[in-house]
């Protein structure tokens, strides 16, 4: 899953890079969810046999990595430049030479997988939820009574749907759903593209029947069970959205961070960007500093790109954030054996913080979403789950991780929670220092850490924001009739003016009612717990199916929200992270059963009396 922004792990599978959203230069990126539960280790075979490889190729060089594999002596199946990923069949013998060849990163065989039926076992899955919490010490935490009760998480990704795990009473609240997707009543806010589920998942998840201190594995939990999601969607079904979407969302919450009955302590960024100018010009980069330092822990994907990148996304390159990369579980409870993740970025001068879980991650699955139909047959675990790798499905841990030490100590600081978790973090043996940060999450040491001192920053190094809206786009836009979205405008076309919107940011008043940069993007008041515009009120998923393609008809055009697609490319290289949807295929049967139709899904209604606040519960 990957636009410039992706997901799992149980028994050894292979790590195959799906189609993951970023929002690298205009596309919101997904997390990568990784499939198949139960995977078969490919025998060894004889040099001349003929094995199915997926073949990941470094940023842009799918072509390449298509002619290296045919020098190989192999047979191309398939290219997708979009994800650049290529898959064919090689002989085995040649597999030491094609992995060796230029313009490829990584070479996966692909070997059979099987979908997990209900005997799936998450207490004996190293990548369930469940076994994370004891990976990273949460569970201590939950024995000592701290769930992140009191902590509201913001969500800025691809919204969420109602989905197990997501019901209980109150634990999702629906900010403003600025996605092209928001003047379709059968798709506002939900997540018609399937990772800010999968993340919503990992962060707060909580099955109906689990209660605290959430020992018994039947029972779906989160890193932070007891904290709330709320959502604000930015992407549609394609993970498509343009860095202002980003940023009008970033201000939305920081403006209403404690508004009514919200407490948001907590910003999950699973995206990024391949920002072409320095994070402290960049707008995105300065958006989501104010966030930190008007008390919200901006906790940001490092990104996609592999020892081969050279920066972490943006935002994630200010060093004033919270940059999460991925560790690689080696299937083990215990942490001697952990890796950085193969497709974990770092950079030249600025690393990611820490490492927590990021590999073969199974959280909640979005049916009949993008990623749904897209990879179920590799990737779903039973008719709940849903498994994937990336620096998303970290970030999630750890925002879950930072809603708990702020449940158990809610006057810290986002310094100080930044401090506690980096100075607890477990090193990892023999791996660079400059790919783990500090080392791998380690929630067990801080629970009992002392609180660090409240340091002022160094004014010096703060973002300025004065750069521009382009460069934070990077390579990849969105475009409109072929046209790319490109230049000093916002998605509605309306000039943007860093100097300003900077000055505005830094007051916490860019939002005025529903209005953002001199257009309405949502509804115009935001009063407790109710968003005008923003409600389920009865709005039901009315005969549409998640099919991957485009809600023709009500998409941008100018200053509105009707006329002409959007489209775009998706992430590749530094996706916002992930590194796969699917366990070792790219094609395969898709999710063609049942579907979201009227008030119902598979025979239960989700609207009518159930729905009609925009509080889920």
């Amino acid at each position: 899953m990957e636009t410039a922004v992706v997901l799992g792990r149980a028994l050894p599978t292979a790590v195959v890079r799906p189609r993951l959203l970023a929002l690298r230069a205009g596309v919101l990126a997904a997390a990568v969810l990784v499939g198949a539960a139960a995977a078969t280790v490919t025998p060894r075979v004889p040099a001349g046999v003929l094995v199915h490889v997926v073949v990941r190729a470094l940023p842009g060089e799918a072509g390449t990595a298509a002619r290296a594999l045919e020098a190989a002596g192999g047979r191309v199946g398939g290219v997708l430049d979009s994800v650049d990923e290529v898959t064919g069949t090689v002989p085995a013998g040649a597999l030491g030479v094609l992995r060796s060849a230029r313009g490829v990163a990584e070479v996966t065989e692909n070997a059979p997988l099987h979908l997990q039926a209900s005997a799936w076992d998450p207490a004996g899955d190293v990548g369930s939820t469940f076994s994370t919490a004891r990976v990273t010490g949460a569970s201590a935490f939950w024995q000592a009574g701290y769930t992140g009760q009191g902590v509201d998480v913001a969500l800025i990704d691809s919204g969420v749907v109602p989905v197990d795990g997501l019901t209980v009473p109150g634990k999702v609240v629906l900010g403003p759903d600025l996605s092209e997707e928001s003047q379709v009543p059968a798709t506002s806010a939900l997540d018609s593209f399937g990772h800010g589920t999968h993340v919503a998942g990992i962060i707060a998840g909580r099955d109906d029947a689990a209660a605290a201190p959430y020992s018994d594995p039947s029972h779906f939990t989160g890193m932070a069970p007891g904290a709330r999601i709320v959502s604000l969607k930015v992407a549609d079904a394609h993970g498509l959205s343009d860095v202002s979407q980003v940023i009008a969302a970033i201000d939305w919450v920081v403006q209403h961070s404690d508004d009514g009955v919200l407490h948001i302590r907590v910003l999950n960024l699973s995206f990024g960007t391949d920002s072409t100018q320095p994070w402290r010009y960049d707008p995105l980069a300065y958006a989501a500093e104010q966030a930190w330092r008007h008390g919200i822990v901006v906790v940001v994907s490092a990104g996609n790109g592999g020892i081969a990148s050279t920066s972490l996304s943006d935002p994630a390159y200010d060093p004033n954030l919270l940059a999460v990369g991925a560790a690689d579980t080696q299937s083990t409870m215990g942490v001697r054996d952990d890796t950085v993740a193969a497709f974990s970025s770092t950079g030249q001068t600025r690393h990611p913080d820490l490492l927590a879980p990021g590999v073969h991650m199974v959280s909640l699955r979005d049916p009949g979403s993008f990623v749904d139909q897209t990879f179920a047959s590799t990737g779903a675990v039973g008719d709940r789950f849903f498994r994937g790798s990336g620096t998303s499905q970290a970030t999630a841990v750890v925002s879950g991780a930072a809603a708990l030490l702020l449940s158990q100590r809610p006057g810290l600081s986002p310094d100080q929670v930044k401090e506690l978790l980096v100075s607890s973090a477990t090193h990892l043996r023999d791996q660079p220092s400059n790919r783990q940060g500090a080392g791998e999450l380690n929630l067990a040491d801080a629970l009992t850490a002392h609180t660090p001192e409240d340091h002022p920053r160094d004014d010096g190094r703060r973002a300025l924001g004065s750069g521009t809206l382009e460069g934070s786009r990077g390579s990849f836009h969105v475009s409109m009739d072929g046209v790319a979205l490109t230049g000093e405008q916002d998605i509605f076309g309306h000039a943007w003016n860093s100097a300003a919107m900077a000055r505005a940011e830094a007051a916490a008043d860019t939002w005025d009612g529903g209005t953002w940069n001199g257009n309405t993007w949502s509804g115009s008041s935001w009063t407790g717990n109710t968003g005008s515009g923003n409600t389920w009120s009865g709005n039901t998923w009315s005969g549409n199916t998640w099919s991957g393609s485009s809600w023709t008809g009500n998409t941008w055009s100018g200053n509105t929200w009707s006329g002409n697609t959007w489209s775009g490319n998706t992430w590749s290289g530094n996706t916002w992270s992930g590194n796969t949807w699917s366990g070792n295929t790219w094609s395969g049967n898709t999710w063609s059963g049942n579907t979201w139709s009227g008030n119902t899904w598979s025979g239960n209604t989700w609207s009518a009396d159930e729905w009609l606040t925009n509080t889920w519960g």
